[in-house]
């Protein structure tokens, strides 16, 4: 029996890998799975365990008021050595670019377990862009063993970083597995919020808004900001909804400068069946969310990113996203663009979504189910 320790911190992290928990645990002739999360994000995290029906068998909670990269790297690989050292694994699964990825990654090495990483190989090449998350999964994928790389574009990075071609698996993104999971499952049972907010928008168009990164803080989201406002004022029959994060250099620059606009309504960050619900329901999404950039596409949903580079190229080429960066009039140009050209907006919400067929897990699985078999 294989020993299986699946770590995440994050709610991203918890969304793309509640599914494979689940998949694994399908299987406990041939596993013995555990799950550990930091808790680098507490509240959003517990969310999405409910929600997935996800148990922890351990939980480092680790997260801080204040708490800087330097404290949550080293916190992270501290707490986990005794982790590591009584369950013992065989293999340590980590997801993505978060500091709980780097940190696990090393840890997992440390111990002698045999590192898989999922979502492997996405790459912007700009160790600055996305911060830190660039260095993030650069670092995790030089002590992986296993990649499992969503794209053939996410593999042939890997292959030009001379990773042996047999140790990478291409698998589709597992945050198309628990998309497609989720979205029947939140129509059939609406929360209070999403009906009262369903209620409010009285059929309107909706445009949803996400941002929260870091190289966007300060003019960045001045700018943001104010093409928000610009497209709220000029189209007062639209309705923005913008979950704020509750990071201080967010929630400052929104609510000064959005605050007081009819037409938009800032609101807590969502759990993530309400946030399925509103990505459904909206017309245009303005996100900085990699995530988002997958998971909209396959609910037809036209995506304008506001980052100046994006380690998902497959999406840009397949034109389901447009990079808008953190430029006023850009932002403002491509939504009024989708708003008014009718067969623009077609074009682009048809899109193929170049993420997977919601079948990933399943391949991660049987690869592993199938690893020294041969």
């Amino acid at each position: 029996m294989k020993k299986v320790l699946i770590v995440f911190g994050t709610r991203p992290e918890a969304i793309k890998m509640a599914p494979l928990v689940k998949e694994f645990e399908k299987y406990p002739e041939s596993f013995d799975t555990r799950v550990c999360v930091t808790a680098q994000h507490r509240e959003m995290l517990d969310q999405v365990l409910t929600f997935f029906d996800v148990q922890p068998q351990y939980d480092l909670d680790l997260m801080k008021p204040g708490q800087d990269l330097y404290g949550l790297t080293a916190a992270i690989i501290t707490e986990l050595k005794p982790v590591l050292e009584d369950f013992k694994p065989d293999f340590v699964f980590v997801h993505g670019d978060t500091t709980t990825t780097m940190a696990s990654s090393i840890a997992g090495f440390y111990s002698g377990a045999k590192v898989c990483h999922i979502e492997a190989g996405l790459r912007t090449h700009n160790k600055y862009a996305p911060f830190p998350e660039e260095i993030n999964r650069q670092i995790t994928g030089r002590v992986t063993d296993f990649h499992f790389s969503p794209t053939e574009a996410s593999q042939e990075n890997l292959l030009r970083e001379n990773i042996d071609p047999k140790s990478i698996i291409v698998t589709g993104n597992t945050v198309i597995d628990a998309l497609l999971q989720s979205v029947e499952k939140v129509k059939r049972e609406p929360s209070d919020l999403v009906s009262d907010l369903d209620k409010g928008l009285n059929g309107a168009s909706l445009i949803l808004v996400t941002g929260h990164r870091r190289e966007n803080h300060g003019d960045g989201f001045i700018r943001i900001c104010e093409a928000l406002k610009t497209i709220a004022l000029h189209r007062p029959e639209l309705e923005i909804i913008y979950p704020v994060h509750l990071n201080p250099k967010v929630l400052e620059p929104v609510n000064r400068i959005l605050g007081d606009i009819n037409n938009i309504q800032l609101i807590n960050p969502l759990a993530y069946h309400d946030f399925i619900w509103m990505m459904d329901r909206a017309k245009i999404i303005i996100t900085d969310s990699g995530g988002v950039q997958e998971e909209a596409p396959s609910l037809g949903k036209p995506v304008l990113v506001m980052r100046e580079t994006t380690e998902r190229p497959e999406a840009v080429d397949a034109g389901t996203v447009i990079l808008v960066g953190t430029d006023t009039d850009k932002i403002i140009r491509e939504t009024f663009a989708l708003l008014d050209d009718e067969e623009h907006f077609k074009e682009m919400s048809s899109r193929h979504n170049p993420y997977g067929d919601g079948k990933a897990c399943g391949r991660i699985v049987r690869f592993m189910r199938e690893l020294g078999e041969n």
